[in-house]
């Protein structure tokens, strides 16, 4: 029976774990596109609907929340299912709000449609399910980073590609009413036909799919038939509750920056929308090596140490990213913020991998509730940290506050420590 990769050679495309490595990125960008496609635009949408502060903070809140519920569903559904079809219906169903929000004639409509936008965020916990099963321990901190980390970039070329779309159809006379509109289309359509490559090309584990392995009496990687058995094996680890919080904590913090980044740039420092959306965009696109860092830091610790090695490098990205945060929330010029930015998303992203380099050797055997419920935790710190904006009514104080927090959850990470039959069995696996 095929085996997990025990290498990541990014040029090879015949191997069922390259293939589903590079099509589970390809994916995970698209529906992180979609997701935030919105964002760089809001400046545009607040003039049209004449939107308040709050009720941007309520759309910025709704765009997250549903992600929630539906990040800690598909775990076990692809515990159930196999990371093909869940990615493929998520895919589908998702791209129904993403092409509804071009539509919207109302605040409400409009925020009854972000509200459906934030299920595809759920894309990433599929994405880190599906590089688990296929690569090895020794490889697959790195493996989930990278990717992760690569889809991610697709918040930050949102933040840059839609200014410009909206740019390029106003000099071909669009209006601006109309021009970001069809610019919301686009990335709709991009989910559409992700479904189709993504149900053709890929497996859900190296041998092969769940449903003809179980038929064929094979055992898959979550042991049994998984679904609610996985969320509630996961639900009683302690590890994957600390790991929710420090989730929270750094991809949290990640999407509420993608969100406010571009409006914050624009009324703080008076940027253009055009230049708003490059400055926001540039913390997203330290995604496409700084996550993939991240993993591949905490397995290169843990190679030369045991798993508590990968847990000791979460708790040092979290401490940058708080102080890093810090900076960027006390900086008065634009050339101070963008560089403090950068230098706490570098934290940010990294910290993001090194959570996701421990999630596979929490509960193997309940991979997908695990993944489920740390991923949500990403969502939950968004959302609180958007009820934190909504009540103190300024950004810049919200980001203090928020730096000081984050500070104080990378305890957690040194809370998820191992025992030492499992830093044993972990070291026995990767050799």
């Amino acid at each position: 029976m095929a085996s997990k990769a025990n290498s990541i050679n990014l040029l090879e495309f015949h191997t069922p774990q390259m293939r589903a490595f590079h099509l589970t990125w390809v994916a995970f960008f698209v529906c992180f596109f979609a997701w935030f496609a919105c964002a760089p635009l809001m400046p545009v949408i607040k003039g049209e609907f004449g939107l308040s502060v709050a009720q941007i903070a309520n759309i910025n809140i709704a765009a997250v929340a549903i992600t929630i519920l539906v990040r800690l569903v598909v775990g076990p559904l692809c515990d159930r299912y196999g990371p093909r079809k869940t990615y493929t219906g998520l895919l589908a169903l998702g791209a129904i709000p993403v092409l509804g929000v071009a539509f919207a004639q109302s605040y409400e409509s409009f925020l009854l449609f972000r509200l459906g936008i934030g299920a595809v965020g759920a894309s990433f916990v599929i994405t880190q399910y599906h590089t688990s099963v296929m690569f090895a321990p020794k490889v697959v901190g790195t493996a989930n980073a990278a990717a992760a980390g690569w889809g991610n970039a697709g918040g930050g070329a949102a933040q840059a590609a839609m200014p410009l779309l909206l740019a390029a159809l106003l000099m071909a006379g669009v209006s601006e009413t109309l021009g970001w509109r069809v610019a919301l289309i686009v990335p709709g359509v991009a989910m559409l036909v992700m479904a189709v490559v993504y149900w053709r090309y890929t497996q859900d584990c190296p041998a092969g799919n769940f449903s003809e392995l179980r038929a064929a009496g094979v055992p898959v990687e979550s042991g049994g038939k998984g679904g609610w058995a996985s969320f509630k094996a996961a639900c009683r680890n302690h590890r994957a509750w600390l790991l929710f919080v420090t989730y929270g904590a750094c991809f949290g913090i990640e999407i509420f920056i993608h969100n406010i980044a571009a409006v914050y740039y624009v009324d703080h420092f008076g940027l253009s929308l055009k230049a708003a959306g490059l400055a926001a965009g540039s913390f997203g696109v330290l995604a496409l090596f700084a996550r993939a860092l991240g993993g591949w830091l905490s397995d290169r610790c843990a190679g030369r140490g045991d798993l508590n090695s990968r847990v000791t490098v979460l708790f040092v990205l979290m401490v940058g990213e708080g102080l890093g945060l810090l900076l960027f929330a006390n900086a008065d010029g634009v050339a101070f913020a963008l560089a403090a930015m950068l230098v706490f998303g570098l934290f940010t992203h990294m910290a993001c991998g090194a959570t996701y380099a421990l999630v596979p050797f929490v509960a193997p055997s309940a991979l997908g509730g695990v993944a489920g419920i740390v991923g949500a935790g990403g969502n939950v710190g968004a959302v609180l940290a958007g009820f934190l904006m909504k009540g103190t009514g300024d950004v810049r104080q919200t980001l203090f506050i928020l730096g000081g927090l984050v500070v104080v959850a990378s305890l957690c990470a040194l809370g998820a420590r191992f025992s030492n039959t499992a830093t044993s069995a972990a070291a026995a696996a990767r050799a």
